[in-house]
């Protein structure tokens, strides 16, 4: 069985996974963001750490817009169209070319409202959905549209699918705003994307993003579309097990380990004991992974000994 068909089979409940497959993420530099180095350098990570599929970084971030100062300035937001996306859409060409038959390619997908925050800032998109989120729609609606066109471009070049990242319900983003942001003006643009590539992509992962706060409930995300949900497990002042957040999503679970803990600071000897821990306690279907993308200095030889030591990990 080949890394493509390993992973698939965590989605089968039929069929027992014949190892524990795993994956780890980071950002290359900047002469790594676009054509042939980007492609190349993908694949050397790749095969260097073992990891078991290829997820694409995403480098191609909106412009930011200094005219939208204001919340009234949100219908200033342009919709991009494929052009906008040709520098990654290469990529994931390249790739797709290299490894799909004998690994799933996933591309990575920013939400609209963490797009919004590359437009401006997550201080500025937040504040003002906090001051007047009716008048920031239409902002959020062109940046959906814009997504739209890049997610369906990838999906026509062959990727499997995509590593949908969320932000916007952390547990104090909009406090002493009214109820309701959340549900009203970015669940809605999450779910947009989230149904279109979950009715095109065999293998989609859902990552809750606690780069800019954590979260005390994860329950906003239950009923999202993906195959695979990746998220830290430290809720407030609670610790979740592997096999707690598997049951609360009812889907396999990736992660596991923190992504500033032992695979950013502690020796070879430490991290196998570490991930041989969480093995133990965690369940069958289930990818080791970091809660997010791991530092740029992490070394891809400890990566790998992470990776290793999951894929000859016995029960």
């Amino acid at each position: 069985m080949n890394k493509r068909d390993a992973v698939l089979s965590l989605l089968d409940p039929g069929a027992a996974p014949t190892h524990t497959p795993a994956a780890f993420f980071t950002h290359f530099g900047p002469a790594y963001h676009e054509g042939p180095a980007a492609i190349a350098k993908h694949l050397e990570y790749f095969r260097r750490t073992g990891m078991d599929f290829v997820k694409i970084q995403y480098e191609r971030v909106f412009p930011e817009i200094a005219e939208i100062k204001t919340p009234a300035d949100w219908p200033k937001m342009p919709v991009y169209d494929a052009s906008f996306y040709a520098a990654p859409l290469e990529v994931v060409r390249g790739l797709v070319e290299a490894v799909k038959g004998e690994a799933l390619v996933l591309m990575t997908l920013y939400s609209p409202f963490m797009c919004a925050g590359h437009t401006t800032s997550d201080a500025t998109i937040t504040a003002h959905l906090k001051e007047a989120p009716e008048a920031v729609r239409p902002g959020l609606e062109a940046i959906t549209e814009s997504l739209l066109i890049f997610v369906r471009a990838c999906i026509d070049i062959g990727v499997d699918g995509f590593y949908a990242s969320t932000q916007g319900g952390e547990a104090h983003r909009f406090a002493g705003a009214a109820p309701g942001i959340f549900d009203s003006y970015i669940k809605p643009y999450d779910l947009v994307l989230l149904e279109e590539i979950d009715a095109a992509c065999p293998f989609n992962i859902l990552h809750v993003c606690d780069y800019h706060g954590g979260y005390d409930d994860l329950s906003p995300f239950l009923d999202y579309p993906g195959d695979v949900v990746n998220a830290g497990l430290q809720l407030g002042e609670r610790k979740l097990a592997l096999r707690e957040a598997a049951e609360m999503f009812q889907r396999p679970f990736m992660g596991g380990l923190e992504r500033h803990g032992v695979i950013a600071s502690g020796d070879q000897a430490a991290i196998r004991y570490r991930v041989q821990e969480l093995l133990r306690d965690a369940p069958e279907r289930f990818i080791l992974a970091a809660d997010c993308t791991v530092p740029g200095d992490v070394s891809w030889d400890d990566l790998r000994v992470a990776i290793d030591t999951a894929h000859v990990w016995c029960r």
